[in-house]
């Protein structure tokens, strides 16, 4: 099948600047009703690259996103979410965005097409055989993310990926394709709306997943989460409370701060 760029293709909305803003709001939210459904249709190219991913970080790899733009945000996002919800060290799963840190915030629209740096970046975190490198790009055909993508494989290196279009350049590239297909855009080609909102489905879906895998959930609790703020303290503290059947909070609170993680309170009362 030829490759063609659904994300490209022109809005089914037309004199979007005459619309009302009920019309507006009304149009986008139809359009984001139908991303779940895409999403659902990939889950078992998802669940390969899940189990993938788990396999490596059993054995002590890393999982590092590399993405430009909106789709290296995301990357950057979901990663930087792992070590205080999971208590997961900072280096085990790493974002990585085309034209650095900065990119972050402000956008260096042409460090994507830079078809090597990619892999530059990448090399400077001494990635190896033991990880595995998901390339994340709405198109499918970011440079950046390509040429990573590649010299990754040349040296045994496993790579996934999450894009918008199908038999795209990236997915070729990538061991574990997942191909998450909503089609145009309201605005046409702005992918950070549809595509963009596939794309952190997958992501929560992909680090969740696999943050339960590796035993960091225990029942639908996240036991190992980092104790940094009240709020997190607080709902600890009741976590620890339904762990041991304490009642008294103020007891329960000192347990978890002294233990350090729900887990570790709840294993040294019971």
């Amino acid at each position: 099948m030829a490759f063609e760029k659904f994300t490209e293709e022109e809005s089914r909305y037309h004199d979007l600047e005459k619309m009302s803003i009920e019309e507006i709001l009304i149009s986008i939210n139809q359009e984001d009703k139908t991303v779940p459904a895409a999403v659902e249709k990939a889950i078992p190219q998802i669940g390969k690259l899940v189990a993938a991913i788990t396999d490596k970080m059993l054995a002590g790899g890393r999982l590092f996103y590399i993405g430009a733009g909106t789709s290296g945000r995301l990357g950057v996002l979901d990663a930087s979410e792992i070590p205080p919800t999971y208590g997961m060290p900072f280096d085990l799963i790493i974002g990585v965005i085309a034209g650095g840190e900065g990119a972050i915030r402000k956008p260096i629209e042409n460090a994507e097409d830079d078809s090597r740096q990619g892999w530059l970046d990448l090399e400077a975190y001494e990635v190896c055989d033991k990880d595995l490198v998901i390339g994340v790009a709405a198109s499918g055909t970011t440079p950046y993310v390509i040429g990573a993508l590649s010299t990754c494989r040349e040296r045994g290196i496993p790579t996934g990926c999450i894009v918008c279009n199908p038999g795209s350049p990236v997915a070729e590239q990538a061991d574990y394709p997942v191909e998450v297909v909503v089609g145009p855009e309201f605005v046409t080609g702005s992918t950070r709306m549809k595509s963009g909102t596939a794309q952190k489905l997958v992501l929560n879906m992909v680090s969740t997943a696999v943050m339960i895998r590796i035993g960091r959930v225990e029942d639908n609790k996240m036991v190992n989460m980092q104790l940094t703020n009240s709020k997190l303290v607080d709902r600890g503290t009741k976590m620890v409370m339904e762990g041991t059947g304490l009642t008294d909070y103020e007891k329960a609170r000192e347990l978890l701060l002294r233990s350090g993680s729900v887990k570790k309170a709840v294993d040294s009362a019971t």
